[in-house]
């Protein structure tokens, strides 16, 4: 369960350093991007591969919109945004980043329902599928439209999605959760910190290499009530819990959730996130963390 997005910071021999501690620790599923510096977070994603190739490790990767936009906006024609020799294209440059012959779950970076019926990308995923070159397909939801794929759910092509969830952002839990677990489509959690507020180490003075989308999802008059909520989440913490343990925790809790992919480009995150699998919290937290919930929809663009 590890998430190798956001990547201005980033230094390779300390994020090769924590994946390989990720493998010790028994961490088997990572989540990347050919966004995440144009292809080298798979690349450093393959020589992880290469140096436990005794260990079976499952990779899931992304197709980037032609457009290079995020999100995805309901009047993007598909062409734009996923034609099928672009979809073609990057599965291979993806699989050649990683060196592997298969990659377990391609998912779709952006979404919109749109093109839910459009037959041209999913006969170019079920291509994929026939070659053995991909072996699931999934979809990566954009922020806050958790139910803005539940057509393409219905098309039988998908088999896992990605959506933001976590103590603030519950709201795939009203008909996203319950429609994956019908169809018994997996669910990846992202976002687990909410963008980092969820570590507890944020402050007023926060400020992020210039760039960085943090910079623009915390701007001062979101990052002010962001860290009021959060001092109040502090007061409900149980004994001997940090605030990222309970954060993670929570989400595993959900019987839709298969997974969750918290950034642990640090040896110090590794050891902590990996530490919170398999500790349930009690229905009394887990009722008080429903109080927590804060719906949004400001567009962050």
């Amino acid at each position: 369960m590890w998430g190798m997005a956001g990547w201005t910071g980033s230094d390779d021999e300390e994020s090769l350093k924590s994946l390989d501690r990720a493998v010790e620790l028994g961490c088997t599923f990572f989540d990347t991007a050919w966004a995440y510096g144009d292809g080298h977070s798979e690349l450093l994603l393959g020589e992880t591969l290469r140096r436990h190739r005794d260990t079976r490790l499952y990779v899931a990767t992304k197709l980037p919109p032609k457009n290079l936009k995020w999100p995805a906006r309901r009047d993007y024609a598909l062409d734009d945004v996923f034609p099928p020799e672009h979809i073609a294209e990057y599965a291979e440059k993806s699989l050649t980043n990683l060196g592997t012959s298969a990659i377990d779950l391609l998912q779709f970076h952006v979404w919109s329902d749109a093109w839910a019926d459009d037959v041209r990308w999913q006969r170019a995923v079920q291509s994929l599928k026939a070659d053995g070159r991909v072996r699931a397909v999934g979809i990566s939801i954009n922020r806050w439209q958790p139910a803005n794929v539940l057509r393409a759910l219905d098309t039988g092509l998908i088999d896992a999605v990605q959506v933001v969830y976590n103590v603030f952002d519950q709201n795939p839990e009203d008909e996203l959760f319950p429609a994956c677990q019908e169809k018994n489509i997996a669910v990846i959690a992202r976002v687990p910190f909410d963008e980092g507020s969820l570590t507890g180490a944020l402050t007023p003075a926060t400020r992020w290499p210039e760039g960085d989308f943090r910079n623009i999802y915390f701007k001062p008059e979101n990052l002010a009530p962001t860290l009021e909520r959060v001092e109040r989440l502090r007061g409900v913490l149980p004994a001997g819990m940090t605030l990222p343990e309970l954060a993670l925790r929570h989400i595993l809790m959900h019987p839709a959730v298969s997974t969750v992919i918290p950034g642990m480009r640090k040896l110090a995150h590794v050891e902590q996130n990996v530490g919170a699998s398999g500790k349930p919290l009690t229905a009394a937290v887990m009722a008080e963390l429903k109080r927590h919930r804060w719906p949004r929809t400001v567009d962050f663009e």
